[in-house]
């Protein structure tokens, strides 16, 4: 009975975690406890990814050319998210283009959108599009690579950095994400994924690895430049991690 209820537990999280982060339609439950949402975020990047990479072979299969393919992929890409993480990643630009710092938080926590978040959302778009129609081989996993490596660099700073609004909406997080243990199933789900290259062909090794020390990197360095300039984390700020991880691991990955 124990398992049973346990088991139970587990998926009420994951389908909480899919609502929250997902634009996804999913039958209303009453009761689902979003605390535990961001433990199941990398899960979420890869069912993301996979709707991505589907939505990408079948375009493919029409005989759709690679750029119309690549931009309806990131307009899928919004619209899944909701633009969730995207808007946060306009909100972040907004407060960092502030010139005095205590005033950035203020600034992020404005619903309107400024000059600096336009341009951050073009640029993000563009580096999404022009990168996918430059990567031509494995679409599908890098794909995936992307939304999960995001997710985890979102993992990453609530971890490690305080979060700077006591009272805001992505408050709840730091109870998912309570220690370094937290993160190790993320990441394993990352390695099993890139071994998935390994496995399809052995010659693919650099490119698995470069899949791996790409995504730990940024992941990790994006966090690190956001706590530098804010002195912590918020909930647009976590958005901001996921989009320019995102963004960021295509491009370098079209080296390869």
């Amino acid at each position: 009975m124990l398992q049973i209820s346990w088991w139970k537990r587990l998926g009420l999280d994951l389908f909480a975690s899919i609502i929250f982060y997902t634009s996804i339609p999913l039958p209303y439950i009453n009761g689902l406890d979003l605390t535990r949402v961001a433990y199941f975020v990398p899960v979420v990047g890869l069912m993301i990814g996979g709707i991505l990479s589907l939505c990408d072979i079948s375009m493919n299969y029409l005989g759709i050319p690679i750029l119309t393919r690549s931009a309806v992929v990131v307009i899928i890409w919004i619209a899944v998210t909701g633009g969730l993480h995207l808007d946060g990643a306009m909100d972040t630009a907004d407060g960092l283009a502030v010139g005095n710092p205590e005033k950035r938080l203020q600034v992020m926590s404005d619903s309107a959108t400024g000059a600096f978040g336009a341009m951050t959302a073009i640029a993000l778009i563009l580096l999404k599009t022009t990168a996918l129609v430059d990567i031509a081989d494995h679409r599908w996993l890098i794909l995936m690579g992307a939304c999960s490596w995001g997710r985890w660099g979102q993992q990453l700073a609530i971890a490690c950095y305080p979060y700077l609004k006591p009272t805001g909406k992505g408050a709840f997080h730091k109870q998912a994400i309570t220690s370094y243990q937290d993160l190790l199933p993320g990441l394993l789900l990352l390695f099993t994924l890139t071994g998935l290259l390994i496995v399809l062909d052995n010659k693919y090794l650099i490119l698995a690895l470069s899949m791996i020390l790409t995504g730990s990197a940024i992941a990790t360095v994006t966090g690190l430049w956001f706590h530098h300039k804010l002195g912590g984390h918020t909930g647009d700020t976590y958005g901001a991690v996921v989009e320019w991880t995102e963004a960021l691991f295509l491009c370098i990955l079209t080296i390869f």
